[in-house]
């Protein structure tokens, strides 16, 4: 992954999140536990490099852990340097409900899944989206954000109307 790549999601990034962290294999669970706020709620990370087992991260939520988890901990499938955006992939561990319900969202992001633009983005859904279709549909559906949602509809802009307030990044590096 160039480091230009990650340099300019970061950059672009922090225009709209909170914080936009860089850091390796070694030290991704104490960058994590340093933005996490307890009771944390996640779903389970496909990388390799890490995981959450280790942590103060609970990956299988019940409702009620849901209706009080302060952070929830997503993997991004995609983020676009442009513009510092993340892609939630639809997965059964819960990514969309855990990246929007929690107040806080600590999303990981895998340094070699940085595209440069949204084309580059769609190139890589369009094999896994036509692949989810053939399978029944699950995986299909993504979410694109570019921090926290925000609204002016009634006057002063408003973050966190739907969705976090917070939204950190942690960019794992290998």
């Amino acid at each position: 992954m160039s480091t230009d790549l990650v340099a300019q999601f970061a950059d672009s990034a922090l225009e709209t999140v909170d914080s936009c962290t860089r850091t390796n294999v070694a030290e991704f669970e104490e960058a994590l536990a340093e933005r996490l706020v307890e009771p944390a709620i996640g779903a389970p990370l496909t990388l390799e490099s890490v995981t959450l087992e280790d942590t103060a991260v609970d990956t299988d939520p019940s409702v009620e852990d849901f209706r009080t988890a302060q952070t929830g901990v997503a993997q991004a499938e995609v983020g676009l340097a442009n513009y510092g955006t993340i892609s939630i992939e639809s997965r059964a561990g819960g990514d969309e409900l855990v990246s929007l319900y929690p107040p806080r969202h600590v999303v990981v992001l895998d340094a070699a899944d940085i595209v440069p633009d949204l084309a580059a983005a769609f190139d890589r859904f369009e094999s896994a989206i036509r692949d989810a279709r053939e399978s029944g549909g699950a995986g299909a559906s993504r979410v694109l954000a570019t921090g926290p949602s925000a609204t002016a509809d009634m006057g002063e802009l408003v973050e966190g109307v739907h969705g976090p307030k917070e939204v950190h990044v942690l960019v794992v590096e290998q």
